[in-house]
């Protein structure tokens, strides 16, 4: 088993983390099959724009084979969104139509184009208290060895340097382990949005002064 090494977040980690995010884009699982018609989807919401507007919050995670890992946050959710807003999904709406006819219907990936024409900026409240946000993603071959632990813990020590009071994030309420994963590292639900069988529950962790 290949050991791992954390480092910072340098210009030409796009490719990877994108394939990072699509090989756990199934709730913590494969994704490959789901977006083999546009396999960087995902990464355009969920990587892409953190290592644009903050790297020097985030983390990667690499072995022998490659990037097998990251961790990436935003100082301050609102404005991270506003930024997304103006500066990153103009290009989306241009390049990827939405999609049309009925949703029932849509590919998984239709369903992320969709996002990108109508995405969700929800920031869960106390805001004040937690308005900073966390993303992490792992592969299987990374898992269980403690690593997303140190790399959850470089991310929030980067946000505590720089004052913020306490960071979210947002899980699938499908994905079990990740939930279990969270409370193990003293991450507390504080909303949750969507139905119930597939919504995402929001957790919180206060930051120390």
């Amino acid at each position: 088993m290949n050991d791992c090494r954390l480092r910072p977040v340098r210009p030409g980690d796009e490719a990877a983390a994108y394939q990072v995010c699509l090989e756990t884009g199934d709730n913590g699982r494969d994704g490959t099959s789901f977006y083999h018609e546009d396999p960087a989807a995902l990464g355009r919401i969920f990587v892409g724009p953190y290592l644009r507007f903050a790297p020097e919050l985030g983390v990667i995670l690499e072995d022998a084979a490659g990037v097998c890992g990251y961790a990436l946050g935003a100082l301050d959710t609102r404005n991270f969104f506003a930024r997304y807003e103006a500066d990153w999904r103009p290009a989306l709406v241009a390049q990827f139509p939405a999609p049309a006819g009925d949703p029932a219907q849509w590919t998984r990936v239709q369903h992320i184009h969709h996002l990108y024409h109508h995405p969700d900026y929800f920031a869960p409240e106390p805001y004040a208290e937690f308005p900073s946000h966390l993303h992490i993603d792992l592969l299987p071959r990374a898992q269980g060895r403690g690593y997303g632990r140190q790399m959850l813990t470089h991310v929030m020590a980067q946000l505590q340097a720089r004052g913020s009071p306490g960071a979210h994030l947002g899980v699938s309420t499908l994905n079990l382990p990740a939930q279990g994963f969270y409370a193990r590292l003293g991450f507390r639900e504080i909303a949750r949005t969507g139905p119930a069988h597939d919504g995402v529950i929001y957790l919180a962790q206060r930051l120390p002064a």
